[in-house]
C-alpha cells in the first residue's frame, strides 16, 4: 500500500508539472518553457525536477502524448456512428475537434504546429497521433461506402486535404481571435462550410452513388 501511494504521489506531481507548464506555455509562448519557471512554481528545486522529466523536451514530449489521448478521446465516441450515418459522425467529429483545440490551444499549436525547435515526438508520444488518422481514415471511407464520397476522398491526397481544412481554420482562429467561443470566430464559423466544400469536392459520381 504504500508503494501505491508512492506511485499516486509520484503521478500527482507529474501531472501538476504538466498542467504548470502549459501555463508557462500560454504565458511565455511554447517555445520559451522554462524549467527552472515551472519547478518554481510547483514549489520544488529545479534538480529535484530533473527526476521527474530529464529534460525540457521531455516534458514537451509528454504534453504530446497528453495531447494526442485526448484529441482522440474526443473523436472517439463518434465512431460509433458511423455504420449507420458516416456524414454526421464526420460533422460531430470536426466540431469536437474544433472545440477541444480553442479550450487547449498550447496543446494544439505542439500538436498541430511547429512552434519548439528541434522537438519530435517520440514513437510512444506519437502513437495515440496514428490512432487519429486511423479514425479519420475510417471514417473517410464509411462515407465513401455509403454512396457520399468518391473513393478519392478516402486517399492519402483526401486524408491530407481534410487536415489541412480542419487545421487550418484552427490556425487561423488561434493567430486571430484565441479568445473567441467555438463556432463564433471569424474562422471557425466557417468550418462547416470548408467541410461542405471537401464533400463537394468529392462528391461521387451517379454511378458510385448508385453503388
Amino acid at each position: 500500500m504504500r508503494e501505491d501511494r508512492r506511485l499516486r504521489r509520484r503521478s500527482e506531481t507529474v501531472q501538476e508539472i504538466l498542467d504548470t507548464a502549459i501555463e508557462v506555455m500560454a504565458e511565455e509562448g511554447a517555445a520559451a518553457l522554462s524549467l527552472a519557471e515551472v519547478a518554481r512554481r510547483v514549489g520544488m528545486r529545479p534538480p529535484s525536477l530533473y527526476q521527474y522529466f530529464p529534460s525540457k523536451m521531455a516534458i514537451y514530449d509528454a504534453l504530446f502524448e497528453r495531447g494526442m489521448r485526448q484529441a482522440v478521446e474526443v473523436l472517439d465516441p463518434h465512431v460509433t456512428r458511423l455504420a449507420e450515418d458516416p456524414w454526421g459522425a464526420i460533422v460531430a467529429g470536426q466540431e469536437a475537434t474544433l472545440a477541444w483545440m480553442t479550450d487547449n490551444p498550447v496543446l494544439a499549436q505542439l500538436l498541430y504546429w511547429r512552434p519548439v525547435p528541434g522537438f519530435e515526438p517520440s514513437p510512444q508520444a506519437f502513437e495515440p497521433a496514428v490512432r487519429q488518422l486511423e479514425i479519420l481514415r475510417r471514417a473517410l471511407q464509411a462515407a465513401v461506402d455509403a454512396g457520399q464520397l468518391a473513393p478519392a476522398a478516402a486517399s492519402e491526397d483526401g486524408l491530407a486535404l481534410y487536415t489541412v481544412l480542419v487545421s487550418g481554420v484552427i490556425s487561423q482562429q488561434l493567430s486571430n481571435e484565441p479568445s473567441a467561443p467555438v463556432g463564433k470566430g471569424r474562422f471557425t464559423r466557417l468550418a462547416r462550410t470548408a467541410l461542405d466544400m471537401f464533400f463537394r469536392y468529392y462528391a461521387p459520381e451517379k454511378g458510385e452513388r448508385d453503388g
